[in-house]
């Protein structure tokens, strides 16, 4: 049985990750804060360990000593709504996520695994343009970067074998936030019809379950300081995205499209290709987007979207 570690252990992607691992014969310790476990499996092989970000370097003194296999890092403060432009925040979230490098040499824990983001190409390509004046969405990408790098350079000094998948946008039962997916859910809910931008620039969604075994089988096959993208292989522009998701869940409503402005930077189809995740741990996204709408929906119905 293989041991992992999990953080963020009962947020979004990590109560996924954490189920992912159970039904491929896992034994778990699940990290989250103090009292937040609702969303963790009940399972004799999860442990759950109450440590705070802040505290990511005591974990050693909490975890029994005993062989650990993956160490999978998922927490980071602030990854959705205003906090993804506390500039304080997001730098902090980079210098505790190399303080779970530390915490995994103490565990002699060698395979660690940090979740990136799209957003870290977003964030540099909105940097580097002579002239840009990037929104201030783009901290939260600005701080995984810092942290990417910096977990690089720690990770070969510590002897640690480092992977970093980058998530391009993950969706499904379980997740608030307010992104795209689930304001144009809430609005077809009410029968209204949910306004974007254009939907010109380049877009991609992994469905949550997708996620979790991208994570798992990243950690079990992918290569040290490699990165590796978790999308659905089918990037293309967000309108089409929204037109599927229109004519699957809301076919009586009028999507509206070029009433938002688009403030944001437009990646090339190129930056959203998930060959290398494919080649390498045989990773490929099984839900599509309309399927992955539709179940989307049906749990928000479920949870009482109009409330």
């Amino acid at each position: 049985m293989n041991t992992a570690i999990v953080t963020g252990a009962n947020g979004f992607v990590g109560s996924a990750l954490v189920r992912e691992l159970l039904g491929h014969d896992y034994r778990v310790y699940a990290i989250g804060r103090k009292g937040h476990l609702e969303n963790i499996p009940s399972d004799s092989r999860v442990s759950f360990i109450p440590v705070e970000l802040s505290q990511i370097r005591t974990l050693s003194s909490k975890l029994p000593e005993q062989p650990y296999d993956i160490f999978f890092h998922l927490a980071w403060s602030g990854s959705a709504g205003p906090a993804r432009a506390d500039t304080v925040l997001q730098l902090q979230n980079a210098q505790w996520t190399v303080d779970v490098l530390y915490a995994a040499a103490e565990l002699n824990c060698k395979r660690v695994l940090c979740a990136g983001s799209i957003t870290e190409h977003e964030a540099i390509a909105a940097a580097y343009a002579q002239g840009n004046r990037p929104g201030m969405g783009y901290i939260y990408g600005a701080g995984k970067v810092a942290a990417h790098m910096m977990c690089m350079s720690v990770a070969a000094q510590s002897g640690i074998d480092l992977i970093w998948p980058e998530i391009t946008n993950a969706y499904g039962p379980g997740e608030r936030s307010p992104r795209v997916v689930n304001t144009a859910i809430q609005k077809c809910l009410r029968g209204e019809a949910p306004q974007f931008t254009s939907g010109t620039q380049n877009y991609d969604f992994v469905y949550i379950d997708d996620v979790a075994r991208a994570f798992r089988l990243i950690g079990e096959y992918g290569k040290p300081f490699h990165e590796y993208l978790i999308g659905s292989s089918t990037a293309r522009p967000l309108k089409e995205f929204l037109l599927e998701m229109q004519k699957e869940i809301a076919p009586e409503l009028e999507f509206q499209f070029g009433n938002v402005p688009f403030t944001g930077v437009d990646l090339p189809l190129s930056k959203f290709d998930c060959t290398q995740t494919e080649t390498d741990t045989g990773f490929r996204a099984k839900i599509g987007f309309a399927e992955g709408c539709r179940r989307t929906m049906e749990w928000w119905r479920k949870e009482g979207a109009l409330k």
